[in-house]
């Protein structure tokens, strides 16, 4: 009895200990990571965030529950980007902590909403607080000048047929709330006795939205097939070797009755405009095949408005060569594409492998018609790499016509990383969301495609292979609700922190304690309450 109340001392000195505390924070916000692919343990996302919040929730202050609100911040973005740390090295450090400054807040409306025993109210009200607070980090976070939305939670669920749905009803961001409000009631379950029933009914209505979304959101109709190869050469160094060998594996699909062929991410490193003799070989293989190739460029040149500079462009190359269909990169990768503020942070160079030189970004997106007979001139819209991580931008290309979206990538640099995994699994929800089909075409892997509802086509080519593959994929006519309706939930998570603001702000105006006091009398000279005056 003396030990084992000797071990319970301990550990409560220990969990009251700052440092203790601080280290538990960063742990558990690290755990969420391994809810994504390669560990791809979707179901732990719905549990992952339970240890953090069970932390949060005991914190001494508001000041405390907020700094590990922020280290755990930090645990998150480092573990989901933990596939950055031989490119970026010690500046990753420095990214984490600026960016876990996001999760302070949260951390402080966790202790709010759940510290000490929180009434049936209340925790109905946490279930809908801290997962709107949740979607907020995430928006914040999504501007592609803070990093963009990798490792949005709700992402974890790429290939959970029900959350799938649910994103066709509201994006990824849909998703995320559901994650957060079962890990909230989960929480409430295992912390708070007096209010288990409130956590019940919670989780069942969550249950019960989920239900909702799969039996009312509109259903695609069938519009055929398109047959589509994808090029992948490979690790292989230099760029003129690489362009031989996606040479080689196109001409191995003569006679295949293709309606496309996708290059990968910088698939050619010339401009194409000035370089005619490899638009021609390009143009070469198309008429071999009997269909469009479509290339990426990643080269110095200058774009259709005559500017100049180091483009990423999707190139649409037809039997009498280049259409004239292109588009270039709009969303670049901070530090691997530019340097943000770069007279501030330029020596981000100097720590890793940040941008020598800043790519120039596209100013409009596109929607490519394809040449000639094929399949009633099919409309695609391209991607480039870190583009398909944004749900804004495939629900526009959807909204301007697209039947068939198309992201070109590369992730070369991370070979032995979850990051192939994670990127190909984007397209996943991409097609989800917007009911069309996905071709995620990479250099060196992972390459996949997925049909209008998510669904995985035909066999993906892993980080290993140096192949050509072809998918038979399925079209969809009409719209889902995320893309005629857009964002909702943001606005939806916006409204509930303004709610609460309100009801806090109206509350604290009511206090007893605020009622306003009589002033002070005064007396005059030579009064009772004050002679000799």
């Amino acid at each position: 009895m003396r030990v084992e109340a000797a071990r319970r001392e301990t550990w409560v000195r220990r969990s009251a200990s700052p440092v203790w505390r601080g280290f538990g924070a960063l742990v558990a916000g690290a755990l969420p990571a391994f809810a994504f692919p390669e560990s791809d343990v979707a179901w732990f996302a719905y549990i992952a965030l339970v240890p953090w919040m069970m932390l949060l929730r005991t914190a001494p202050t508001g000041r405390r529950a907020f700094l590990e609100g922020w280290i755990g911040g930090l645990g998150f973005m480092l573990a989901v980007h933990q596939w950055l740390i031989p490119s970026l090295h010690v500046f990753i450090l420095v990214l984490g902590g600026f960016l876990g400054l996001l999760w302070g807040p949260w951390g402080w409306l966790v202790r709010v909403m759940l510290r000490g025993r929180p009434s049936v109210l209340r925790t109905v009200a946490a279930m809908g607080v801290l997962p709107a607070g949740w979607l907020i980090i995430e928006t914040v976070r999504s501007f592609d000048g803070l990093g963009g939305p990798w490792g949005l939670l709700g992402a974890s669920q790429w290939d959970v047929p029900p959350a799938l749905r649910l994103a066709s009803v509201g994006g990824v961001w849909l998703v995320s709330l559901l994650v957060v409000a079962v890990n909230t009631g989960l929480t409430v379950l295992l912390t708070v006795s007096t209010a288990r029933t409130a956590a019940v009914s919670g989780l069942a209505a969550c249950a019960v939205a989920v239900s909702a979304a799969w039996i009312w959101a509109p259903s695609l109709e069938n519009a055929g097939h398109a047959r589509v190869a994808v090029v992948q050469p490979g690790v292989i160094g230099g760029v003129e070797r690489r362009f031989d060998r996606s040479e080689e594996l196109t001409r191995s699909l003569a006679g295949q009755d293709l309606d496309l062929v996708v290059w990968g991410e910088s698939s050619v490193g010339r401009d194409l405009t000035n370089r005619r003799d490899l638009a021609n070989r390009i143009a070469a293989l198309s008429r071999q095949v009997g269909v469009p190739l479509l290339v990426n460029m990643d080269a110095p040149g200058s774009d259709q408005a005559g500017r100049t500079g180091i483009f990423k462009s999707a190139v649409l190359v037809g039997p009498e060569g280049l259409t004239g269909d292109r588009y270039d990169k709009m969303r670049l990768v901070p530090f691997g594409e530019y340097i943000p503020m770069r007279d501030a942070l330029g020596w981000a160079t100097s720590v890793g492998k940040a941008a020598s030189q800043d790519r120039r970004r596209g100013t409009r997106q596109a929607v490519m018609v394809l040449p000639g007979p094929f399949l009633d001139r099919l409309r695609i819209g391209p991607l480039i790499c870190f583009e398909s991580a944004f749900p804004d931008m495939s629900r526009q290309l959807v909204r301007d016509g697209a039947q068939l979206l198309v992201t070109q990538s590369s992730t070369s640099t991370f070979q032995q990383s979850w990051a192939p995994e994670q990127h190909a699994s984007l397209a996943a929800l991409r097609a989800a969301e917007t009911g069309r089909p996905t071709v995620h075409a990479t250099l060196t892997g992972v390459s996949a495609v997925y049909g209008p509802e998510g669904e995985r086509i035909g066999t993906p080519l892993g980080t290993e292979r140096s192949a050509s593959a072809v998918y038979e994929v399925p079209l969809a006519r009409g719209t889902t609700a995320f893309v005629d309706l857009g964002a909702w939930p943001l606005y939806g998570a916006l409204g509930v922190l303004a709610a609460l603001g309100a009801f806090e702000g109206v509350r604290y105006l009511r206090r007893p304690g605020r009622e306003r006091r009589a002033p002070r009398a005064r007396t005059v000279r030579a009064s009772q309450e004050r002679p000799g005056r």
